[in-house]
């Protein structure tokens, strides 16, 4: 992921894979066993500005919530499982979102930008928890720590796509 990101400058990425789940396994789980909710890999997801994706979880959990949308780089998760010899594993295991290629989503903290018509705003790390030792090795807790994703807002309404895009930053 080499591709730099300026201002006013498209860049091209791909988004791999778009997941869904209607509930939660992780979050609000501590000191208790995980969820069983499914985690449903779909074609395309429909964001709705300032509430979240149509069918995710976290859809109107509450206002101005920073987490409506999860990024992830898709090569962050091949080098995290290359380094924990965990290759069975899948993107799906983490829980985000859209998985990307050919960008740096931890770059888009504090910037909005636009993807595939859709804008939003990169409000923070999408910090790992303890879970994901379970969910993808031991050792992925500490591993994904600065490197967990990105959790943004949705500014405008639109649907993203598995494909190629243009990422448009400022």
């Amino acid at each position: 992921m080499n591709n730099k990101i300026e201002n006013g400058v498209g860049l091209g990425v791909r988004i791999e894979r778009l997941m869904l789940s209607p509930g939660h396994n992780y979050f609000g789980h501590k000191g208790g066993p995980a969820g069983v909710e499914p985690i449903n890999e779909v074609d395309a997801v429909s964001c709705v500005a300032g509430r979240g994706l149509r069918g995710d979880r976290f859809f109107d959990y509450k206002e101005d919530y920073k987490g409506q949308i999860t990024f992830f780089a898709l090569e962050t998760f091949e080098a995290l499982v290359a380094t924990l010899g965990a290759a069975e594993r899948e993107p799906v295991v983490l829980r985000r979102n859209v998985f990307t290629s050919g960008v740096d989503v931890l770059a888009l903290v504090g910037r909005e930008f636009e993807l595939q018509g859709v804008r939003f705003s990169g409000a923070e790390e999408c910090r790992p928890c303890e879970w994901m030792d379970q969910a993808v090795a031991p050792g992925a807790f500490e591993w994904l720590k600065g490197r967990g994703g990105l959790r943004a807002r949705i500014l405008s309404d639109g649907v993203l796509k598995r494909g190629e895009g243009v990422l448009h930053v400022g």
